[in-house]
């Protein structure tokens, strides 16, 4: 059993990019593109595997472990402005998961989850030219299941966390209590079980939300928030606020400090853009979180620059992140579609709490269709209260490939060295040397 302040993160939201940009084949189409309806298909499937692991039990495997995870995710979508003042849009999708093998290395799944269900059923209507002060589509309110991502995401990227059979954070709760069907790692069941948004103002000058989010995840306790976002959008970039209060969560699958959602609120400020500087990137936010047992906090930092005149186009970022020992990670996922670590953030404990985390991304082009990148992390647990450490450092080696307009191999090799290991106040399996992870993955969108 993992111990429920160390349940590792799932970090999808570049995954979450690729799917906003999958191709649709186009079913129906009238008035130059008025009305369209579409069939929808996005699909995966991995291997992966590693030379230890990270899951503390007598009866857990130790060392090395293979495992394949799959996802098919397909349905409708579609959009017109045939029905009235404005435009409709809206989808619905199932999807189909599974995991296959020894389970993921941190004993999320077992290897025997399989699972089809609905993933987007949702309505919403822009308002055109109705609004003129608003500008364009200035009124955009949708309902029904569907992902949401607040800000650059640090809050809310997605209800996309997807325990298996193995997830089991607490004494006395049955096996498979939190099961949503495998594929931790390639997840994709994003969508919030319920929502209501309400965007005003479009996407320039000063605009705004509001909405409501009910999650359907047993793994988030199914957590209910409110809240709403101001932001000041310019060409140099955007600045903003965003506020959540917690509703309520579901007690059946509440644990460690999951209660304390009920009635929090979490503030925080936000920056990004160029700041002026062609092919430059900053980011940065601020939050806090007020719940019962005190104020937590938490931010980060990046800034990045691609050389657009130099051959193959590099790019260099660095990030740094903090977050205090109680801070709850709530719906965050990755920072502006960028990972926090694979080893790290998904099988060998916690990054975002009682974390500190500098990191460099450097990446090349040399093609249109490859991109080849290169990552290295420093974990930092900041206090040392508690008795597991999971201070580490991690490299990872990956590249993306477009074969074809429709087909993307994403292959990977990661290095992860561990402070400590099981035996002296650590997770890793059989000794703190660096563990070797792989990871192979293909990409179809049809």
């Amino acid at each position: 059993m993992r111990s429920p302040r160390h349940i590792p993160l799932l970090s999808l939201a570049a995954l979450c990019s690729l799917a906003s940009q999958a191709p649709a084949y186009t079913l129906y189409s009238e008035g130059e593109g008025s009305t369209v309806f579409n069939a929808d298909l996005w699909a995966g499937y991995g291997a992966f595997g590693t030379q230890q692991n990270y899951i503390v039990s007598p009866d857990a495997p130790a060392g090395k472990m293979r495992w394949q995870e799959g996802f098919a995710k397909y349905g409708f979508s579609g959009h017109t402005d045939k029905l009235g003042a404005g435009s409709v849009y809206g989808a619905f999708n199932l999807i189909s998961t599974g995991t296959w093998g020894d389970g993921d290395a941190g004993g999320i799944t077992t290897g025997d989850e399989r699972r089809t269900s609905v993933e987007d059923a949702f309505l919403g209507w822009k308002s055109g030219d109705l609004f003129p002060a608003l500008g364009q589509d200035g009124v955009d309110f949708s309902m029904g299941r569907q992902l949401v991502t607040v800000g650059e995401g640090f809050l809310v990227t997605d209800d996309g966390f997807n325990p298996g059979k193995g997830f089991n954070p607490a004494e006395g709760m049955p096996a498979g209590h939190f099961d949503r069907g495998g594929a931790f790692y390639l997840g994709q069941r994003l969508a919030f079980g319920n929502t209501a948004v309400l965007k005003l103002g479009g996407s320039d000058g000063l605009h705004g939300s509001v909405l409501w989010l009910k999650s359907g995840n047993p793994g988030q306790s199914k957590t209910e928030v409110a809240g709403g976002t101001l932001d000041y959008t310019t060409a140099y970039g955007t600045v903003g606020a965003t506020y959540l209060h917690g509703l309520d969560v579901d007690k059946r699958y509440a644990f460690a400090d999951r209660l304390e959602r009920k009635g929090m609120n979490v503030y925080s400020l936000r920056g990004q853009g160029n700041a002026g500087i062609e092919n430059a990137d900053f980011a940065i936010e601020f939050a806090r979180q007020e719940k019962s047992s005190g104020s937590q906090r938490a931010m980060y930092f990046d800034a990045g620059y691609t050389f657009t005149d130099v051959a193959w186009q590099p790019t260099v970022s660095y990030r740094y992140s903090r977050y205090s020992e109680g801070w709850d990670f709530l719906f965050q996922g990755g920072f502006r579609k960028r990972f926090q670590g694979e080893v790290a953030a998904n099988y060998a404990g916690s990054v975002t709490s009682n974390m500190s985390i500098n990191d460099v991304l450097f990446s090349v082009k040399p093609t249109e269709t490859l991109t080849l990148n290169a990552m290295a992390f420093d974990y930092h647990q900041m206090s040392r209260r508690s008795e597991l450490d999971v201070s580490a450092r991690e490299v990872d080696l990956f590249l993306d490939w477009a074969v074809t307009d429709n087909i993307t191999l994403s292959p990977l090799l990661g290095f992860y060295k561990p402070d400590k290991w099981q035996g002296n106040g650590g997770l890793q399996s059989n000794n703190a040397s660096t563990n070797t992870y792989f990871q192979f993955i293909v990409w179809a969108t049809y």
